[in-house]
């Protein structure tokens, strides 16, 4: 992708779409911020890798894909502008959505409260149900292609592009796409995919905000997506002690190993999600967008007249046939053996805070008590403590530095109440 990249910085493509900067890259594809010059309005460009190009079959699904996307109108969804082709190039034009991934906001902040998680699933359910609803599956949810802006509006990117390289004549019949730690079981077995198997990987994203890591690990890709074949989904709050309850039944009715004993759509599980926020009294909650993403630092080295540096991509080796590879895997995904073998506290991590804090920030929030759950949470959380002199430390300093922490931002209770 290191030719594209010099070959594309500056081009127009189509007359119309010119390519400003490089934002991130992928194995299948980059993403660049680019400017509409018919409508004068700053857009993101992504360019699939040029073998694409002549793969009829890859172009004709592409075109279809984006095209039914288009049609979808959902806060949820990054909304999809345009598609073409212009000489060994396929892109799909969309929203600029100034901020950054769920990726990066889960690297810098660690695990989410639940009212953070469920301000962050809500919109990207909402999304996938306005498409589940026409016949549309997304086949690749992952913290990747969950985008936050920065003004905390959370939307879903990237539908229906797993299934148009799956109809590329480079790849074979066997290939399994998707990032392995996200993928349902069916898709493993014999990559079909339907509206549940998006709800079993929002299942392992709604676990990963919960406790940092993703539910199974492998030595190789391949390991990682068998892993789930034996194994159920564990609950959360057997890594986090005082998840509720609620967000365990979650999890384990979205991640079942059965299609059918899943929730039938995206519509469906936010129902049950909406039900339990509503049961747990959780406050509305404004996601913050990450403070250093590949997005922000591209804009801002543009808009100040510095063109930004990637490092080149290595090389693809040629896919033999029938051989299996996974699309765009996470060089170290969360969850991976060399990076969470297993679960490690941190500090800062949402446990060592006091309770009534984390789900009522503000000190205006009329009768601002926890509820019998959230009592039961803080008690394991006491214990929790108690065993650690050095995190009762950090819990007695956090008091005095509470005010500071709001102010920088640097924690999830620190961000914004809706």
């Amino acid at each position: 992708m290191n030719a594209v990249r010099d070959v594309l910085l500056g081009a127009r493509l189509e007359r119309r779409y010119r390519i400003d900067a490089l934002i991130a890259r992928g194995g299948m594809s980059s993403v660049y911020l680019g400017m509409d010059l018919r409508l004068d309005r700053p857009v993101a460009v992504k360019v699939m890798d040029p073998r694409y190009s002549a793969d009829q079959e890859f172009l004709s699904r592409f075109e279809f894909e984006a095209r039914s996307v288009a049609r979808l109108k959902d806060p949820g969804l990054v909304p999809v502008y345009d598609q073409g082709v212009d000489g060994d190039y396929a892109f799909l034009v969309m929203e600029l959505v100034e901020g950054g991934t769920l990726r990066e906001l889960l690297r810098e902040r660690g695990p989410m409260p639940p009212h953070a998680a469920a301000a962050v699933a809500i919109p990207v359910l909402g999304g996938l149900g306005a498409a589940h609803a026409h016949g549309l599956v997304h086949r690749d949810v992952k913290p990747e292609n969950v985008l936050i802006s920065e003004n905390g509006e959370v939307k879903v990117v990237d539908f229906g592009l797993v299934r148009a390289i799956a109809a590329a004549g480079i790849t074979s019949n066997s290939v399994i796409l998707g990032t392995a730690a996200y993928l349902s079981p069916e898709q493993v077995e014999s990559a079909d995919a339907d509206a549940r198997s998006d709800i079993y990987s929002m299942g392992i994203l709604i676990f990963e905000m919960l406790t940092g890591t993703t539910p199974f690990t492998g030595d190789t890709a391949l390991g990682l997506a068998y892993a789930r074949l034996q194994r159920d989904v564990p609950p959360p709050s057997r890594l986090i002690p005082g998840v509720p309850r609620e967000f365990d039944e979650l999890v384990l009715t979205a991640t079942a190993r059965r299609p059918e004993a899943r929730y039938a759509d995206g519509d469906d599980m936010l129902d049950a999600l909406v039900e339990i926020v509503a049961d747990l009294g959780l406050p509305p909650f404004t996601v913050p967008a990450p403070t250093r993403s590949a997005e922000r630092e591209t804009v801002i080295a543009y808009r100040n007249g510095r063109a930004p540096v990637a490092p080149p991509a290595a090389p693809l080796p040629p896919t033999p046939r029938n051989a299996t590879r996974m699309m765009d895997a996470d060089p170290d995904p969360v969850g991976s053996p060399r990076t969470a073998t297993r679960f490690e506290p941190r500090d800062d991590d949402y446990r060592d805070r006091d309770l009534a804090d984390d789900f009522y920030p503000d000190d205006d929030i009329e009768d601002a008590r926890p509820r019998p759950a959230l009592l039961a949470m803080s008690r394991d959380f006491d214990e929790i403590r108690s065993r650690s002199r050095r995190r009762a430390q950090v819990f007695t300093l956090l008091v005095l530095v509470l005010g500071i922490a709001l102010a920088a931002g640097g924690w999830w209770l620190g961000s914004t109440i809706a």
